[in-house]
């Protein structure tokens, strides 16, 4: 089992692929298509599952409690973006800018993960708990991914 800190990361890792994978392609092709509903859907449950099994953790610090605060708030603006997106003709130049602003907000959101909150992180969540508060990261992503697709499936039966 992942340590919390391996399952946020390895998730990071693969969004990251898939920005620079949607940022090589152009217009509204199947490769982009593609590669933006896998970001859009794994995005969407990771955010979930971070912010039940770790920013809520961290809330119980009171440093803690300003940092999970500021990365719900950018956690939203992201989701803002990414249904602006889903709203946005992909050929057009305008899902263009935003898709930009979208990968440079969520790399530097990723990197301050990485960088500055892990570092904080490991002080409440000590690598005794690592392996448990990854197994419910990843149960609570599970299940996530799993609305997210009942979602779609109930939107493409109306």
């Amino acid at each position: 089992m992942p340590s919390i800190y391996d399952a946020i990361k390895d998730d990071h890792d693969d969004h990251r692929s898939l920005l620079n994978t949607i940022a090589d392609t152009e217009g509204d092709s199947a490769e982009r298509r593609e590669a933006w509903d896998r970001f859009y859907n794994d995005v969407k449950s990771h955010a979930a599952a971070e912010e039940e099994t770790f920013y809520s953790k961290l809330m119980s610090e009171t440093w803690g409690q300003d940092h999970a605060r500021h990365s719900v708030h950018e956690h939203q603006q992201l989701d803002d973006l990414m249904e602006e997106l889903r709203e946005t003709e992909m050929s057009s130049s305008a899902w263009l800018t935003t898709f930009k602003k979208l990968k440079h907000d969520y790399e530097h959101h990723m990197d301050e993960e990485e960088e500055e909150l892990f570092t904080r992180a490991k002080k409440v969540i000590g690598e005794e708990d690592n392996d448990k508060f990854g197994a419910a990261f990843l149960e609570r992503k599970e299940k996530e991914a799993k609305l997210i697709d009942e979602k779609r499936e109930d939107s493409l039966e109306d």
